[in-house]
Parts: structure tokens; C-alpha cells; sequence
């Protein structure tokens, strides 16, 4: 058994309670979840020492009036507690366009590239992976070598939460080098924060690269929603979103809606966050703005400036041209949503 407290020092300036008579984690439902703004990122049951959990897909505490320490990590973590909504492009080094030559993915594959790479480098030992199970429920893997990117199931956008955070806390204390971490704006949020109260995640997660992100789901809302449409589970190979449209792909066909379509099963949390593409990273990836086959990239940090260098020098990845002015659409998109931000 692993004796944390000798390890790290996990004590945090204890933050001052809006409701004074509460509990934190009464503080926390008052102000995130009770109002719907909770991103379900999952940073605070990363954190928490006595039981925050997700419950029904809403973030939980059971029992929390015998078993919150009321320590106040979780509202010390947590990126919509003092919610200052992000937008826009972000500052960068690189806007470019890359195609992986090792691997295949949804697009060019450079976020697996630039993982891969960062431990080719001696960066990282791992980076954390969203895989999923045969009923597409989303899982957390540990990449650790190339030779494990083969596996299908890493590949693809999931487009449904996963706990990623609780992972990382979990991978940062077995790493020997430093961990990446792959996840969408709200996941970066939650490392960023993470990383400012606590030196072992600063210390010890040396690659962040965001997802461009328009919206996630339910996992129970989306499977339903999809079989309602027609898709089988059992032969889908892949979903996308592309051009306003959803696109199932199985063995047998398709099945194609409008994304506006999607709009009723919408996490309250998805529809008050304004970051497309990510700005806290320290690289952004996604599909728009590059040719078909190719990944955008936004290097934003001199750590993943490097990395790009080295994927360069090594001849790992075509190069190319990518546009920011095509992301400006769906920027402008989460940017409209500040308006459904609830006062306080």
C-alpha cells in the first residue's frame, strides 16, 4: 500500500466558503452543479479524499453530510467554481497542418504522433488515451509504447464524457518521466487547475494537448439517441462530426443527422462553454481548418514547440498549411453560448 502523504504534499490554502454555514462540497453543488455549469470535467473526484462520485451521469456525493471532509479541495479545483469562460483561437507558436506517416487516426493521427514522440524524447512514460468498450462506453488507457496504438478502439472520437482525471491522479504517482494528456477544453481546464494547487501534477504532467470541441454527451443519452436513428452498435466503426452533420459509420452504412438535431440531449455544462479549441493547452489538435487526411495544429507552449521539431527532424509527419480563419465559425459558435452562462 502506498502511503501518499510521505510521497507528496496534497494541502491546499483553504478557500473561503460563499455559503458560510455549508459544507464545501454544499458550496460546490450550490454554485456548479445545482446551476448546471458543471462540465462533468471530474476534476474534483479526482481530488476529493472522501467521495465525490458520478451518479446517473451528474456529478455526486452520497452521503457527503457524514463523509466530506470539507477540506475544500473540491471547489478549490474545480474551473467553473470561479468561472471564467475562455474563447476564441489563443496565442501560438505554430498554426500548421501535419499527417502522421507512423500511425492513422480520424484525421492525420498527430495527436498520437506528438504522444509518441514526446517518449521516443524521454518527456513522458505515458500518455493517458480514451478507449472505449464494445458498447462504446469511454475508458481510460495508459499508452506506453507505439506498438499499443494499433489497438482500434484508441482511435476515433468518442464524443461522450470520460474519466480522465481520476486517471491522472492515479498516473502521476507511478510515473518515472512525466505523463501527456489528451482531452477537450473543459479536461485541460481541469489539469490547468490541477497543476496550480498542486506541485505533483505540475511537476509531473509534461504534455497537455486539447481536442477541439464543439459539444460532448451522455453517455446514456447519445447511445439511446443513436439507436432511435438506427445504429447497431455491434458493427458501428466510427462517429464524426463533419460539416454540421453526425455520421455513424458501421459495417453496413451509415447514418447521418444534422448536429442541430442533437441539441435536446445537450449537457447543461457543454451549453455554457465558450473554448472550441482549447486555449489552456499546450497543443491544440483537430480537424478544421486542414486539408481532408490532414490534423490542425496549434502549438501554443515551447514544450510541444519541440516535440513538432523533433517529429520534423525525424521525417515522422508531412507538413502543411492550415487556415485559422475556417475555425472562426465554430469558434464564434461557443462563443454565443456565454450568454446562457447563469448569473449569480
Amino acid at each position: 500500500m502506498i502511503n501518499m502523504a510521505a510521497e507528496v504534499e496534497w494541502e491546499v490554502t483553504v478557500p473561503e466558503k460563499r455559503l458560510k454555514d455549508k459544507l464545501y462540497f454544499e458550496n460546490l453543488k450550490a454554485v456548479v452543479i445545482d446551476r448546471n455549469i458543471c462540465s462533468r470535467c471530474l476534476t474534483c473526484a479526482a481530488i476529493c479524499p472522501g467521495g465525490i462520485t458520478v451518479v446517473d451521469d451528474r456529478v455526486d456525493f452520497p452521503d457527503y453530510e457524514t463523509r466530506c471532509m470539507d477540506c475544500g479541495a473540491c471547489v478549490r479545483v474545480c474551473p467553473r467554481f470561479v468561472y471564467e469562460p475562455k474563447s476564441g483561437l489563443g496565442s501560438y507558436i505554430r498554426f500548421i497542418a501535419g499527417r502522421s506517416k507512423r500511425f492513422t487516426g480520424q484525421d492525420g493521427a498527430m495527436v498520437s504522433e506528438l504522444m509518441v514522440s514526446a517518449m521516443e524524447m524521454g518527456v513522458i512514460d505515458r500518455g493517458l488515451f480514451v478507449t472505449r468498450d464494445e458498447n462504446w462506453a469511454t475508458e481510460i488507457f495508459h499508452v506506453r509504447e507505439s506498438e499499443q496504438l494499433s489497438i482500434p478502439t484508441l482511435g476515433g472520437t468518442k464524443y461522450t464524457f470520460a474519466a480522465v482525471l481520476p486517471e491522472l491522479k492515479r498516473a502521476v504517482m507511478f510515473t518515472k518521466r512525466g505523463v501527456g494528456v489528451v482531452g477537450t477544453p473543459c479536461i485541460v481546464s481541469g489539469v490547468r487547475k490541477l497543476q496550480q494547487e498542486f506541485p505533483i501534477f505540475r511537476d509531473r504532467v509534461k504534455l497537455l494537448v486539447g481536442l477541439f470541441c464543439t459539444e460532448n454527451f451522455h453517455y446514456s443519452d447519445i447511445t439511446r439517441y443513436l439507436k432511435d436513428k438506427g445504429v447497431d452498435f455491434s458493427k458501428l466503426i466510427k462517429t464524426d462530426i463533419t460539416k454540421g452533420k453526425f455520421i455513424a459509420t458501421m459495417t453496413d452504412g451509415e447514418v447521418k443527422f444534422k448536429v442541430k438535431e442533437l441539441e435536446g440531449i445537450l449537457p447543461s455544462g457543454c451549453n455554457v462553454c465558450t473554448d472550441f479549441t482549447a486555449v489552456e493547452s499546450d497543443a491544440s489538435v483537430g480537424s478544421v481548418g486542414s486539408a481532408k487526411g490532414f490534423s490542425t495544429v496549434v502549438v501554443r507552449e515551447e514544450n510541444a514547440d519541440k516535440i513538432i521539431d523533433y517529429i520534423r527532424e525525424k521525417g515522422y509527419a508531412d507538413f502543411g498549411e492550415a487556415d485559422p480563419a475556417q475555425l472562426d465559425f465554430l469558434i464564434n459558435h461557443k462563443k454565443a453560448r456565454a450568454k446562457n452562462i447563469p448569473q449569480e
